[in-house]
């Protein structure tokens, strides 16, 4: 796909690249990285306690070196007999036994130094502190104790890419463990996934197995439920293709039967006019039905009604009935209209929807009866249309089909030409394309029809 075709799909590209890609290997990536990070914590607190650990037994160390040092000196300096020399000797034995720390002292001949180290470039600790006089009326004696940490800092640097082997080896092995769990945990989604490639229009009826992890059980009814819709659907479409064909049918073969008859006789002027007249009046038909079907598939592909405020729904009611008078007349039925009401509304839609429902009222309404056309404020700021007739109720277990295409509750009646079985589902599109719904109700009393649909 092109850049432009993209933007025009509205897909971001960098959320594109980070949805794609193998679920195992981001699954074990992040599993090894977060390994890592937990075990270079750990091994970091350790190498940080080791480290404080040493840095504390140097300053032991160097403290108790000092006191030392500090209490030679003052038992020199005590001493009857001060001399110089004796003082040498009792430093140099003590710094003697030891390879890893020095004295830099000035006692006569300026600085002296005291112990050695093995390697003098050998990193050090230094600390400089104040002795006693050596002799009396002297001033202090200022010194340098340096200690060698050549083997802690050996010991620092070991640890530390130990621990950092440690990490990295760990993560690693965690890593090619949590790839194998990985895939043992997702096995069941390549099980389903070889499930769902069975599924076929052949096999329409066929569902996944819902005994699955708790993970999974939701996508998998989902899924089911979409198959469900699906064959539905597909159950609707090769009905409406039989209905379809089914009205197609009856037209056009009286439409081909009297133009064969027409073509194989000399029939007169006014015979011909009846036989084109017949014929006009099947093409009509037709035409009505593909007009009807077209509203239908833009309901269906999700067309809304233009909605304009109409401060009374009673006057489009009202222009109904009275295009129906004539027929109501003849059927010997009364229209009357009740209530009224405010809301936005398609103006032809909704006249259409109420022409509908009359039509259908007066065809079923027994001679002397009223056909009542009732508009009505129901709860949440809804509005509902109803068109109510008395006659012969209609089954209950008709009522949910009725909003059908091409259903018939009145089987007789199916040689009606201008009724085609398609008036009360282009009423329930209607109230989808208001955002609403229908519904019917019949008993013995009555027959009631209505829409539903918000108010604004």
């Amino acid at each position: 796909m092109t850049q432009a075709g993209m933007a025009h799909t509205g897909t971001n590209p960098l959320k594109l690249a980070r949805t794609r890609g193998s679920l195992r290997m981001r699954l074990s990536v992040w599993l090894a990285a977060q390994t890592f990070v937990v075990l270079g914590l750990v091994c970091a607190i350790i190498y940080i306690a080791t480290n404080l650990n040493l840095t504390y037994r140097q300053d032991a160390l160097l403290a108790q070196r000092i006191e030392v040092i500090r209490h030679l000196i003052e038992e020199h300096a005590e001493a009857p007999n001060q001399d110089i020399a004796t003082l040498r000797h009792k430093l140099d034995d003590f710094f003697r036994g030891y390879s890893d720390i020095r004295l830099t002292i000035g006692i006569e001949r300026g600085k002296e130094r005291f112990g050695r180290f093995d390697n003098d470039s050998d990193p050090t600790r230094n600390i400089r502190f104040a002795l006693p006089a050596v002799r009396p009326a002297t001033e202090p004696v200022e010194a340098l104790l340096e200690l060698d940490i050549s083997s802690d800092v050996r010991l620092r640097r070991t640890l530390a890419w130990a621990l950092f082997a440690i990490a990295l080896s760990g993560a690693m092995m965690v890593s090619l463990l949590g790839a194998w769990l990985v895939r043992r945990a997702l096995a069941p989604i390549d099980k389903l996934s070889a499930e769902a490639a069975t599924v076929s229009a052949d096999a329409m009826g066929q569902r996944l197995n819902e005994n699955q992890p708790d993970e999974l059980r939701p996508l998998v009814r989902q899924f089911n439920a979409v198959l469900g819709r699906l064959e539905h659907a597909y159950v609707q479409m090769e009905g409406f293709n039989a209905d379809v064909a089914h009205e197609l049918r009856t037209p056009l073969a009286t439409m081909i039967g009297e133009t064969e008859l027409a073509l194989t006789r000399k029939y007169t002027q006014a015979a011909m006019q009846e036989t084109l007249g017949s014929n006009l009046e099947e093409l009509q038909r037709l035409s009505h039905i593909v007009t009807d079907m077209l509203f239908l598939s833009q309901a269906e592909r999700g067309a809304q009604a233009r909605r304009q405020w109409v401060d009374s729904v009673a006057v489009v009611a009202t222009e109904v009935a009275q295009f129906h008078e004539a027929e109501a007349e003849y059927a010997d039925v009364r229209i009357l209209v009740s209530g009224d009401a405010r809301a936005a509304i398609d103006r032809s839609l909704i006249q259409r929807a109420i022409s509908n429902l009359v039509s259908n009222a007066i065809r079923y309404a027994p001679a002397g009866s009223d056909v009542v056309i009732k508009l009505e404020h129901v709860p949440n700021s809804a509005l509902r249309i109803s068109v109510q007739n008395q006659g012969t109720p209609i089954p209950a277990d008709a009522l949910p089909r009725l909003f059908q295409r091409f259903f018939r509750a009145d089987t007789a009646r199916t040689s009606d030409a201008d009724h085609h079985g398609l008036g009360l589902a282009i009423v329930a599109a209607i109230a989808r394309m208001h955002g609403g719904s229908v519904e019917a109700q019949s008993d013995l009393r009555a027959t009631c029809i209505s829409l539903r649909f918000p108010t604004t």
